[in-house]
């Protein structure tokens, strides 16, 4: 089989946060496969066709793209953020994973890039600068009572913690749910940071703490970190606080 297929970060936002190598990627793309949002960050090139889908069929995705690379085509399939965090990596490899064998045969390349955590982190100053974990709260795939065993362990563990998925229409409530929670375990005054819409038009962060945090304030826009207890807060005047967690062990 002559046929390659790219699994291709593009980053939280715009073109700034694309890697070099997925600049490539893209632009020897025959197809470029995604959720329709993303694929709409990809620059229209002649000749090359685009398929949008919606969130919900990432596995029917990573088919398509296998099958089309299995017919000899160059495809990109795309995510937001890097692609093998909650994104299509996974699903592209599972799809190999239970589907006709000769997919194992194919040339297939995962393209990093900036994921939320990251580029949310790197607004703030460094807050994933000790342990840390990331913890998806859709129970789109998994049951929530894994996702309330997993948030228990990691705020007994101390670990700073990444919140994906915190919020949708769909479940409008998980993120309190969440946020009561790790209030069973972890002080009132432990640090919450709200990044919204990092590196997009509307970009917002939001400073709290986890006995004062407003769940109305996070959408599917949002990256929520919870600090751990070696998390500190810099306050300036006239500029946006910087938060870090120290290296040292607590």
């Amino acid at each position: 089989m002559n046929g390659r297929l790219y699994v291709v970060g593009l980053g939280p936002a715009d073109a700034r946060w694309l890697t070099l190598e997925a600049q490539q990627a893209l632009a020897e793309a025959q197809d470029v496969i995604g959720y329709a949002p993303y694929v709409a960050r990809v620059p229209e090139r002649e000749g090359q066709t685009r398929l949008s889908s919606d969130n919900r069929v990432e596995i029917d995705r990573a088919r398509e793209a296998l099958v089309r690379a299995s017919a000899g085509r160059i495809v990109a399939v795309v995510s937001g953020g890097d692609p093998g965090v909650f994104a299509m990596a996974a699903a592209v490899f599972e799809a190999v994973d239970h589907g006709p064998r000769e997919w194992r045969d194919l040339d297939i390349r995962v393209m990093p890039g900036v994921s939320a955590m990251q580029a949310a982190a790197a607004r703030l100053g460094a807050p994933l600068g000790h342990d840390f974990c990331a913890i998806s709260l859709s129970d789109n795939l998994k049951p929530w009572d894994v996702i309330e065993k997993r948030l228990e362990h990691a705020a007994r563990g101390d670990f700073v913690i990444a919140l994906y998925n915190p919020a949708s229409r769909a479940r409008p409530t998980r993120i309190a749910d969440a946020f009561a929670l790790l209030r069973r375990f972890l002080p009132g005054q432990t640090f919450v940071s709200l990044a919204k819409s990092v590196g997009r038009e509307g970009e917002e962060m939001i400073f709290t703490q986890l006995d004062k945090v407003d769940p109305s304030q996070v959408d599917m826009s949002t990256l929520v970190l919870i600090g751990a207890s070696g998390t500190r807060r810099i306050a300036r005047e006239g500029a946006r606080d910087w938060v870090y967690t120290s290296r040292k062990a607590n």
